[in-house]
């Protein structure tokens, strides 16, 4: 699933910041981490403080509901940024649910169950695939959904939503 989404940093010189001056610059998260250190280092060399050396994470976009922090690793934000330029809103929503990436492509590799409309409609579907036939047509008008539903997603599967869509996952 590719997507529009293009993860940013923006980087800042502390030196410059510590002396009451906002210099930085925005930086593609998904190169390289040694391309990535390397813009850092061009920014600090660049700096209006002289022997600027100390940097952090002072903004970003394009990441979706996930919080970075400023002095994150710039391995850690460069897997994140790749995996959601991969998989979009879906992979941000999913990393931020999960907050590990393992886990995250994990999940969307093999517990994935799709998009849909509402947990609701999700529950209504797999009830009636996969219990409906075992259920007597008198009976079927008392089948309650909802707390089939909520038994669901209180453990066996979870969602994250993008958009006014649910997308599925199972926690097994």
């Amino acid at each position: 699933m590719s997507t529009n989404l293009n993860p940013q940093i923006y980087v800042a010189c502390l030196a410059s910041y510590n002396n009451g001056r906002l210099f930085g610059e925005w930086i593609d998260a998904t190169l390289e981490p040694a391309l990535i250190q390397e813009e850092i280092f061009n920014m600090l060399a660049k700096s209006p403080v002289a022997n600027a050396e100390e940097f952090a994470i002072h903004d970003y976009e394009d990441f979706g509901c996930i919080c970075l922090d400023e002095y994150e690793s710039i391995s850690n934000v460069h897997e994140i940024a790749i995996f959601i330029q991969e998989h979009g809103e879906l992979g941000a929503e999913l990393y931020a649910f999960t907050g590990d990436l393992k886990d995250s492509k994990y999940m969307l590799e093999n517990n994935y169950h799709g998009e849909h409309d509402s947990e609701l409609n999700f529950a209504i579907q797999l009830f009636e695939d996969c219990y409906m036939y075992e259920v007597p047509k008198a009976i079927q008008y008392y089948i309650d959904y909802d707390a089939f539903r909520r038994d669901l997603f209180s453990s066996d599967y979870c969602s994250v939503n993008i958009n006014g869509s649910v997308h599925v996952f199972s926690n097994y």
